[in-house]
């Protein structure tokens, strides 16, 4: 995408653009989890168990569940911002994600920035938190990424 402002010019995503987009995101990953959730139910019941039976809980089975969602999401994020800077719940906002070095961000950043996000949410958001009080407005996953959100101008 070209813009004639450089990065510098343009202002850093605030909080609630970031958590306003983060809710959007929220959907198409939920609805990517039902689908892996109904992979697994009906791979566990067709492999032999009675077909009211959950998976149980803390079992091997379940934290892979809980593992092959949290790829998926990772999936979903990491290709939309490599593909275009954007994921679905950046675009209404006018979000923008670019490298702090002016270079194209690459997947080991990308997913740098994804478990780091999600370390953060794990915290109740206290790296999403600390762009309040961040000169730069930057997240801990910004930071740790070598990356930041841009606000696009209105078009």
């Amino acid at each position: 995408m070209s813009t004639t402002l450089d990065d510098s010019a343009r202002p850093s995503a605030v909080l609630p653009q970031r958590l306003a987009a983060l809710f959007y995101d929220a959907w198409p990953v939920l609805a990517l989890w039902m689908l892996i959730a109904t992979a697994f139910t009906l791979g566990y019941t067709f492999s032999g168990h009675a077909t009211r039976e959950n998976i149980p809980a803390y079992s091997a089975l379940q934290w892979l569940l809980w593992l092959c969602c949290w790829v998926v999401a990772g999936v979903y994020a990491t290709v939309s911002w490599k593909r275009g800077g954007q994921t679905l719940g950046m675009r209404p906002w006018r979000l923008h994600l670019r490298s702090l070095s002016g270079q194209p961000v690459g997947y080991a950043a990308l997913w740098t920035r994804y478990a780091v996000a999600t370390l953060s949410l794990l915290c109740g958001g206290l790296g999403f938190w600390w762009a309040l009080v961040d000169r730069q407005r930057l997240t801990w996953h910004d930071r740790a990424s070598g990356t930041r959100l841009v606000k696009l101008p209105r078009q």
